[in-house]
Order: structure tokens, then C-alpha cells, then sequence
């Protein structure tokens, strides 16, 4: 059953501070976006999953066989369950994840890929990294959502941040199956072993480097989100925890007039995956899929879908001599050759 939480949430509007805080750091964290109560099932979710008290369609069970410890560790992380799962294409489309992503990147939002991590103690994190190698977007305009389910700090392997790297191209690596990166740059070197959590396997350590004292450990409380752009260099450490679990629900979005040729690694039709990809906020004019569990997004609201833009505006010379902003389409809008 669908829960109306998150339907009946208060709208959250971005502040000029966050929105500029984003582009300086490549990063932002809102704090408590996502209710408690709503954690609260995500976590239940979680224990359900790892006990195998829930099963999920394409997701293996972990076999019986198993000893307590090896069960622990069975669960690290999940791909694209909001296929298969009403209550991850639910977060995925969260109205108040989707009200900050409108102002960061929108109005236009394409929702991607859903992660769900466990990281039990013991587990290890990811080396640096930018994550629309991965996950390309033309334009480049990807952009993540991070929402914490257990408090998240340097002893259970939060994330680290690279401040002033969201400035970087995205590097191709010689250990990728794919060409992704930027191809343009003239003396743009690819690199190696990205997310290797080995520094010295790991290309990016390099281009870390040139950013001395501005990897920022990001803690986070359960219900916080951490939004960051897909140039920013981040990575992870081990959960160093005795008992303790860093469990994460992550996705990641784009621009939805930004071509998309992803799959998470699946076939797809044509040049272009973007019709396997929701329309979460506002219009484009490239083919989009519905959500599967009905969730509410502009996907199936005709009334979002064809919402009126604001109306294109431009200087225009008024009968007083001054140049006046004009909407297009008005008496004003006239072009009669006159004006060179």
C-alpha cells in the first residue's frame, strides 16, 4: 500500500544561500528533508530485505547455507530496485527530494537510477570517483541524491567530498568498458582504476591532489539529504563500526531535456534510453516512461505535463524611446525591419 506521507509533504524551497552553496562546493546537505516516519519504513525495508522476510522480484535471496556472518555480508548494495519495488520508485520520486532537484537543475527532472546500500561493519566503501562517468547526460547535468537511513559519520564510512573538483572535466578511464568522459579537451589525460579504493590504484588521487585541505567529511542524520553534481570527486571509507550500519538510499537524476544514453548496463532501442527513464518534474520534449506503481510525478499528471512556461521575454524599444522587457507575442514584438 502506498504511503501518503510523502504525497501530503510541505512543499521545500531552496534559499539563494543553499543554491549558491551548491555551486561553490559541488554539494549540499538538507537537513531532515525526509520525515522520520518515512526513514523509519525505509529502515524496516532494509531489515526485511537482510532477514528475508522480504522478497523482491530479480533480487537473489540469500541462500540458506549461509552462516549469521555471511549473511551479514550477502547485502552491500541494490541497483535499480524502483522497477521492481513500489516503495523505492516511492523515494525515488519523493516530492521534497524532487522540490530541491527543481531548483538545482530543473524545472525539466528525469529520475535514473535508484541504489539502496547496506554497508554493514566491516564492509568497505568506494574510491574516488565522479559519477557521470558512469552515468552519461547530454548535456552533462547529472546530479545525486543521497538520503541518509542511519546517522552517517566518519566511523561508519561517510561520505568525503572534494571541494572545488565539481570545476573538473569528467576524466575517461583506461580501465572502463566504455568511452566515457570528456572527449573535446585538448590535453585532457585519461586516468585509472576510478573508484578504486586503493589511492595509489586509483587515477583521481592525482587530480584530488590539486585541491590540498578540501576533502570535507559529509555526516548526515537519518532524513538528511546530501544532493552533488556528477563532476565532484567523492569516495568512502570501510565502516570501521563494531555494530553499526551506514544504510543509504541514493539516486541520481538529470536535466529531462538532456539526451540519456543509459541503461545501468541493460539494452535498450535506438540511440537513446531516455524512454526508460521517469519524467519526475516539469515537461521535455524527449520520450519519458510512467511509473510503474503509479507513483504521483509529472510523468502522469497531465496538469504538471502541460503546466504554462513563463513567457519568453526580450528588450524591446517603446513608443516613449526607452527599451522596455516585453513579453514575446505583444504589440511591441513587432519586427519590421527597422531595427539593425
Amino acid at each position: 500500500m502506498t504511503s501518503t506521507v510523502a504525497r501530503h509533504a510541505i512543499p521545500y524551497h531552496v534559499s539563494v544561500d543553499e543554491y549558491v552553496r551548491f555551486r561553490e562546493q559541488g554539494y549540499l546537505v538538507v537537513k531532515g528533508l525526509v520525515s522520520q516516519q518515512e526513514v523509519d519504513e525505509l529502515r524496516t525495508h532494509t531489515d526485511n530485505l537482510r532477514e528475508g522476510r522480504e522478497v523482491i522480484p530479480g533480487v537473489p535471496v540469500p541462500p540458506v547455507t549461509l552462516t549469521p556472518e555471511q549473511r551479514l555480508q550477502y547485502w552491500l548494495r541494490v541497483h535499480m530496485l524502483h522497477r521492481v519495488s513500489e516503495i523505492h520508485e516511492r523515494f525515488l520520486l519523493h516530492p521534497r527530494i524532487l522540490d530541491v532537484l527543481e531548483a538545482l537543475i530543473g524545472p525539466d527532472v528525469l529520475a535514473l537510477q535508484t541504489m539502496l546500500f547496506f554497508k554493514q561493519p566491516g564492509q568497505p566503501g568506494q574510491g574516488y570517483h565522479q559519477d557521470a562517468y558512469y552515468i552519461p547526460s547530454q548535456p552533462d547535468t547529472l546530479i545525486g541524491a543521497w538520503l541518509a537511513v542511519d546517522r552517517a559519520d566518519e566511523e561508519n564510512g561517510c561520505m568525503w567530498m572534494t571541494v572545488g573538483s565539481q570545476n573538473e572535466p569528467i576524466y575517461p578511464d583506461n580501465d572502463g568498458q566504455s568511452p566515457n568522459g570528456d572527449q573535446t579537451l585538448a590535453d585532457l589525460e585519461p586516468i585509472f582504476g576510478a573508484s578504486n579504493t586503493d589511492e595509489k590504484k586509483n587515477g583521481l588521487t592525482k587530480i584530488a591532489a590539486k585541491y590540498p585541505g578540501r576533502e570535507i567529511k559529509v555526516e548526515a542524520d537519518p532524513g538528511d539529504v546530501v544532493f552533488f553534481g556528477g563532476h565532484v570527486l567523492h569516495r568512502s571509507h570501510t565502516n570501521f563500526s563494531k555494530d553499526r550500519m551506514r544504510r543509504a538510499f541514493v539516486a541520481h537524476y538529470c536535466n529531462a531535456r538532456s539526451a540519456v544514453p543509459w541503461n545501468h548496463g541493460q539494452p535498450w532501442d535506438g540511440e537513446l534510453a531516455n524512454y526508460l527513464h521517469i519524467l519526475a518534474r516539469g515537461t521535455t520534449h524527449l520520450p519519458y516512461a510512467q511509473p510503474k506503481f503509479g507513483t504521483d510525478c509529472a510523468a502522469n499528471s497531465p496538469v504538471m505535463r502541460h503546466a504554462p512556461r513563463v513567457k519568453p521575454m526580450s528588450m524591446m524599444p517603446h513608443d516613449n524611446g526607452l527599451m522596455i522587457l516585453t513579453a514575446h507575442g505583444d504589440e511591441h514584438d513587432e519586427d519590421d525591419g527597422s531595427m539593425m
